[in-house]
């Protein structure tokens, strides 16, 4: 059906709701006339004229919210149909909306959790207990936004589809080296336990079935950082190794700054992420790399 879309709603004239409900124009006219007189609905603001081709005269046409009204009162098989449709849909946005909301409030539950028990399980100095507090406070007031979002009245966080750029194993090598020289660091500093430093730097690019397993930038950025902490590849320097090479990966695919050239990424958020990623559980991981990326991401 060839319907108006205007004012963020949609407009069909008596004739298509006669064609989508099978009744005759009396029927559906007397049920027009029946909404607003009954002041279910204000006829100032759910009907309007409207000029199309075809016609020398404006043609009158009614809201969304006057069709759905009429839906409901009218008798016919079709009027039955678009009950059982609508209601449907209502039920579908209520159970889908309130599992959604559901889920990202159980993020902040456990993300406020872990912030706390990461208090108990290891002396934070001054700075650590800032960078933490101030990094959980920017994603809780994320989440509060839950209700304007699911509204319509903000826009949800964008995260990029542009092609990530890798970063390698050597690249990192020399990155190491660089780090040992300018903080005198021990010959243990950087000194690989195992091969799974190069198990995470590929981790990040996998796909399967012809699509990434972390599709976008913020999501592979994120979990490489997570890998790099909970991986434990090095004798020594593993946090400070793990929050190098993800400022290296962020800054070769344009994740450090914003458009107007704000850091994303504030240095106590990094450090709050390292230790909040350190110090968790490893069930606990779908619920930091979701936080990550979207403090990566950006408001």
């Amino acid at each position: 059906m060839d319907v108006q879309l205007d004012k963020e709603t949609v407009w069909l004239t008596q004739a298509q709701m006669c064609e989508l409900l099978g009744r005759d124009q009396s029927v559906i006219s007397r049920h027009v006339r029946n909404v607003f007189k009954e002041k279910e609905l204000i006829q100032e603001s759910n009907m309007q004229k409207m000029h199309i081709a075809g016609s020398d005269k404006p043609v009158t046409f009614y809201s969304l919210d006057v069709v759905i009204s009429t839906g409901y009162r009218v008798k016919s098989q079709r009027g039955t149909e678009f009950r059982i449709w609508a209601t449907n849909v209502l039920k579908q946005h209520i159970v889908e909306g309130y599992s959604e909301n559901k889920r990202r409030l159980k993020q902040l539950n456990q993300t406020l959790r872990l912030a706390a028990d990461i208090s108990k399980r290891k002396a934070l100095s001054t700075d650590e207990i800032s960078a933490l507090l101030q990094t959980v406070s920017e994603y809780s007031y994320a989440l509060e936004l839950l209700d304007d979002y699911d509204h319509q009245r903000v826009s949800v966080r964008k995260v990029s589809r542009r092609k990530a750029k890798s970063i390698t194993y050597e690249e990192v090598i020399q990155l190491i080296d660089q780090m040992k020289s300018k903080y005198h660091a021990s010959s243990l500093f950087g000194k690989e336990k195992d091969a799974s430093l190069k198990s995470s730097l590929s981790a990040i690019m996998q796909s399967y079935g012809g699509k990434d397993l972390y599709p976008s930038i913020e999501e592979k950025a994120a979990n490489l950082l997570y890998f790099l902490v909970k991986n434990h590849s090095f004798v020594d320097g593993n946090k400070r190794i793990a929050a190098a090479v993800f400022l290296r990966f962020a800054e070769k695919n344009n994740l450090i700054h914003d458009k107007t050239g704000n850091r994303r990424i504030a240095d106590n958020a990094l450090v709050a992420m390292t230790l909040m990623i350190a110090e968790s559980r490893p069930k606990e991981k779908e619920v930091i790399t979701v936080m990550l990326t979207n403090l990566i991401a950006g408001k």
